[in-house]
């Protein structure tokens, strides 16, 4: 922590600040995880120990729930493990993950009295739960976890009263992070970081959060770095500035970024972007001279069509995903702008789909188009903007548009050293990409006929196998080229 510092932020309660002069792409800090479970959903997809997703896991023989890589990931996570597998084993069933968490928060507390390290700047149960400013139905929800809770709980003689209890709850709820697979694709559990709880809130933020799984290939568990995340500066940053997050999507209107922060975190966000409304005529624009009720009929059709996508897609009926993305990017086309948040969603919903069903020629076009959008709302040194442009580029990769798709990987890279480092293995795995793309270019301007050859026996799936694979690891597809 010597690069920031405690202090009071005012009317937003505590806050950090920089100790020091920071550059875009610096490590301000880097904190293991308190405590963290895995999601209910992918209990037996996740290793409950370094939270990689790994095709053949191995169950703990006890209580039947938690799974790992192996021997060693199991005796990592043993000390965290094993007080919350002998309350499975008694009471024959694993409660929800946020019992699970409240759970391993507590034990934890009573193991390190809430201080972890002599680095964490205040004490887990000293953190906001804001279960005063709770809706009616928050508090029912936190109700039900508190009596699971009281059935799980198995310390022994040490007991708390409901009151503690929603209070740790309340922390949680206010506080969790999401924790990502190991490419950072999919969202696999949730964790507190105490001093991470410290950063404010801005829609326009000077750094970012991002999880570094570390080092999980040692055979001795002892060496396994512990679940971390690390706080990285976006931009040069003066010595005393605050340091900030944004703990939404950017890619919102600012009442409804800001309706958010309220129901989830109970504040009023009153940033520059959110009070100004900064860009929120963009995110709402129509194409040249469009008549207005032209644009409200275009766009009324539009949100219907996401609702129906979002039904197809959960239904898994991807031609008929692909079918009403092009009926709305029909009516769309010279109504709403490029950067229309309606317009954005269906061209990042169809690059998807036509990427998995193997149109990567119109995969292509349609993630061309969402990043000429993208780069005009977001910051120029976005995580989501870079994850963007490095699934647009291995998409025109993957269409044999080599040229644009080198560019937009390495327009990715420049971007992911910022916000992830060069030490993320995704940023390993786009490093590979730019160098393979960079050796096809080259092969590409020496004989084209030769290049498109071996590209098409490449890309062409087993004969033994007609599924294709998912658009959320398209970026593993070209390795093996």
């Amino acid at each position: 922590m010597e690069s920031a510092q405690l202090f009071d932020a005012g009317s937003k309660g505590r806050g950090l600040r920089a100790t020091k002069e920071l550059n875009a792409g610096d490590v301000v800090f880097a904190e293991p995880s308190f405590s963290a479970v895995v999601f209910d959903s992918l209990a037996m997809q996740v290793c409950h120990s370094c939270f990689r997703r790994q095709p053949k896991l191995h169950r703990c023989a006890q209580c039947r729930f938690a799974y790992y890589c192996d021997r060693t990931c199991q005796t990592a996570c043993w000390d965290e493990h094993k007080q919350e597998c002998a309350a499975i084993k008694k009471i024959g069933k694993a409660p929800n993950e946020h019992v699970r968490l409240a759970a391993r928060v507590i034990w934890r507390i009573h193991k390190n009295t809430g201080l972890a390290s002599d680095s964490q700047l205040i004490s887990v149960d000293k953190l906001e739960d804001h279960v005063a400013d709770m809706s009616e139905e928050d508090l029912k929800r936190l109700k039900a976890d508190v009596n699971s809770f009281m059935e799980y709980w198995s310390y022994g003689s040490k007991q708390h009263s409901a009151d503690y209890i929603s209070h740790i709850f309340g922390i949680i709820k206010c506080n969790g992070f999401t924790l990502s697979d190991q490419r950072g694709l999919q969202a696999v559990g949730v964790g507190l970081f105490p001093n991470l709880c410290l950063v404010n809130h801005d829609c326009w933020p000077n750094c970012t959060v991002i999880l570094n799984h570390g080092n999980q290939s040692a055979l001795s568990s002892a060496l396994h770095s512990k679940r971390r995340i690390e706080l990285r500066a976006l931009e040069k940053i003066g010595e005393g500035q605050e340091l900030t997050v944004s703990y939404v999507d950017f890619l919102n209107l600012s009442a409804d970024r800001q309706k958010k922060l309220k129901e989830h975190f109970y504040f009023d966000c009153s940033c520059q972007h959110c009070s100004q409304h900064i860009k929120d005529d963009l995110m709402m624009a129509a194409a040249d001279s469009k008549v207005s009720e032209t644009v409200k009929e275009v766009t009324a059709f539009s949100k219907e069509c996401l609702e129906k996508i979002e039904t197809s897609r959960i239904e898994g009926d991807y031609q008929e995903v692909a079918k009403l993305c092009q009926e709305a990017l029909a009516k769309q086309e010279n109504v709403l702008a490029d950067t229309h948040l309606y317009r954005l969603r269906v061209l990042s919903v169809s690059s998807e789909v036509l990427s998995y069903l193997r149109s990567f020629s119109e995969a292509a076009e349609c993630a061309r188009k969402m990043v000429e959008g993208y780069m005009k709302l977001y910051h120029p040194n976005n995580a989501q903007l870079g994850m963007a442009i490095m699934k647009a580029g291995v998409t025109q990769w993957h269409a044999g548009q080599i040229e644009a798709g080198h560019g937009m990987i390495c327009k990715a890279y420049s971007i992911l050293m910022v916000t992830h480092g060069p030490n993320h293995s995704i940023t390993r795995d786009l490093e590979t990409i730019r160098t393979q793309t960079e050796l096809e270019l080259k092969m590409f301007k020496q004989n084209e006929t030769v290049y498109q050859t071996m590209r098409e026996a490449a890309l062409k799936p087993p004969a033994e196998s007609k599924s294709t694979k998912n658009i959320e690891y398209i970026c593993q597809l070209h390795n093996h080229l």
